[in-house]
């Protein structure tokens, strides 16, 4: 059976009583959310089944607002989860992509009244089998949830091209810009904008520089915990693994993990006792020209790292990642504390029928800033230049590849009559094989090699105008919306 678009549990659609619990007045002052990349392969990840059930668990004895799962690549496990949270986030979206799906989903006590999967133009080689994000179609997924107070919240799913050889780092640093620039967008149409999920870099990287940057995204662990000492840093002392969670945020890699241990790890993760692969981002509406009243704001009070044991009565991790959660603080101006809803207006707003995409009035016009730096511009464009060049260079020999490949068939059949008979079985294998290279090769050399040097000169040809307008915000100080087109 077909699922639907959006998930909403039957006795919510007939209950309003139902639905009023769900929405309680800590919605006015706080939203809890909670990432985690599940690691739900089927066939592949260990102890899936117990692992998401004990997920399933956890989330149905939380208090969060809003869950975003990466991983979670089996719908009858986003079911098992659904059917746990049913009461407690009764709305949600599974999403597709790729040929093997996206693995993103969104829970949510607010109602979803839109949703949207933007799949990254670039995630690795078809010939990657092993990664496999190619075939999975790493994404960006949204869903639009009409919030009490805020209005309109954007929320953001992603899971980006995990690690890989140096010009895979381009990858990431076009998937990094893809998403930045849809949050951006998100808050310049005047919504808030929460992002979550696996972004597969460290903080320091440069994909979450432009991420942070480009789209003004605060980070919740970074507002809410002080930065590490840069002694810590340099020490060769070894942090023990509950202080490296700690001080630095750590989501992956880390010895605590019963996927972890043991696993061979690079020299950051080992100095560091693993990695900060998990984010929850956040940012408020891009300000109007002509503000008619202060808004709102977001402001992170609390994040923590979850879900570090093992499950409790088994030998095994919630997953090969540990959780992040936080809460972030809706902050009123003085001139709003007065205008907060009364318990009999918060009722009544919860029993209106959540607007519709159309009926949302059209945003005000609003300040357009550049604040990704000028440099770190520069660096993306000398990291995508070098990807393109090396693309450029494999897609010619896998070409030279695929003709040889012709050339070798052409030239087995021509001889086959001088073979003896008994050669005939090697002659057949031979041609098969021969077949499949050069099939294989003319298929990476010149479809995906066309399709990754295209995406990749869409987005160098972008930071080019980009760069250019940071240069402009760095000279004149200040840059008019006239000059920056989307």
């Amino acid at each position: 059976m077909a699922p639907d678009i959006f998930h909403r549990t039957p006795d919510l659609c007939q209950c309003a009583g139902s639905f009023e619990r769900t929405l309680t007045r800590m919605s006015e002052t706080h939203i809890n959310i909670f990432t985690l990349n599940c690691w739900g392969l089927k066939y592949v990840s260990k102890n899936r089944a117990e692992r998401i059930a004990a997920i399933a668990r956890f989330l149905q004895s939380s208090d969060f607002d809003i869950v975003a799962l990466q991983e979670l690549w089996v719908y009858a496990d986003y079911e098992i989860v659904r059917s746990s949270l049913s009461r407690l986030l009764p709305f949600s979206k599974f999403f597709y992509s790729g040929a093997l799906g996206a693995g993103l989903a969104i829970f949510s006590r607010f109602p979803i009244v839109a949703a949207t999967i933007h799949p990254y133009s670039l995630n690795g080689s078809p010939l990657d089998v092993v990664a496999g994000d190619w075939f999975v179609g790493k994404a960006a997924a949204s869903v639009l949830i009409t919030h009490p107070i805020l209005g309109q919240v954007q929320v953001f799913n992603t899971h980006v091209r995990a690690e890989g050889p140096e010009h895979h780092r381009a990858h990431r640093l076009v998937n990094a810009w893809e998403f930045a620039k849809l949050a951006k967008q998100a808050a310049e149409l005047g919504r808030y904008v929460i992002a979550a999920g696996d972004f597969n870099s460290i903080p320091t990287t440069l994909p979450m520089t432009v991420i942070r940057d480009h789209a003004s995204l605060f980070d919740a662990w970074a507002a809410t915990h002080t930065p590490p000492s840069p002694s810590l840093a340099t020490s060769t002392q070894i942090l023990a693994p509950t202080e490296a969670i700690d001080n630095y945020g750590i989501t992956a890699d880390s010895p605590l993990n019963t996927y972890s241990a043991g696993k061979h790890l690079d020299v950051h993760a080992r100095a560091a006792q693993g990695k900060r692969l998990d984010y929850i981002l956040f940012r408020d509406p891009a300000p109007p020209l002509a503000p008619a009243a202060p808004l709102p704001t977001l402001t992170a009070t609390d994040a923590r790292v979850l879900l570090t044991d093992p499950i409790p009565g088994l030998p095994f991790s919630y997953s090969d990642h540990f959780g992040v959660s936080a809460t972030l603080k809706i902050k009123y101006s003085e001139d709003q504390v007065d205008a907060v809803m009364s318990d009999d207006e918060l009722r009544q707003a919860q029993k209106q029928t959540p607007p519709t995409i159309s009926s949302v009035t059209a945003p005000s016009p609003v300040q357009v800033s550049a604040r990704l730096a000028a440099t770190d511009a520069k660096a993306v464009l000398a990291a995508l230049t070098t990807c393109y060049r090396y693309a450029h260079a494999r897609s010619k020999r896998e070409l030279l590849t695929f003709g040889a490949s012709v050339g070798t068939l052409v030239a087995l059949i021509a001889t086959a009559s001088w073979f003896p008979s008994a050669a005939a079985p090697l002659l057949v294998l031979g041609g098969a094989v021969t077949t499949w290279a050069g099939t294989t090769m003319f298929y990476v050399g010149f479809v995906y090699g066309r399709w990754e040097l295209n995406a990749l000169k869409n987005v160098i040809e972008e930071l080019e105008l980009y760069r250019k307008s940071a240069e402009i915000v760095a000279s004149a100080g200040e840059l008019d919306v006239s000059e920056l087109k989307p």
